[in-house]
């Protein structure tokens, strides 16, 4: 029997795929999200959390590098 998912390949370097990992184990957001850890630098992952992993990331980001004008 063939089991057939639908997703989507994301390519990054592999600090981003070790973020990305670590979110998928954490359940970060709210369940795992890879399908299949292909090599360093790429992931399958679900269709459906690709704009929830966007803004997540987004966020993580934001946090990292403060604007200059909150001063």
């Amino acid at each position: 029997m063939v089991n057939v998912k639908k997703g989507v390949m994301i390519t990054c370097d592999p600090a981003m795929h070790q973020l990305l990992i670590n979110l998928d184990e954490s359940r970060e957001l709210g369940s795992k999200f890879i399908i299949k850890d292909l090599d360093e630098t790429h992931l399958f992952v679900e269709k459906d959390i690709i704009s929830a992993l966007e803004a997540k990331i987004d966020q993580m980001m934001e946090q990292l590098n403060p604007d200059v004008t909150d001063k």
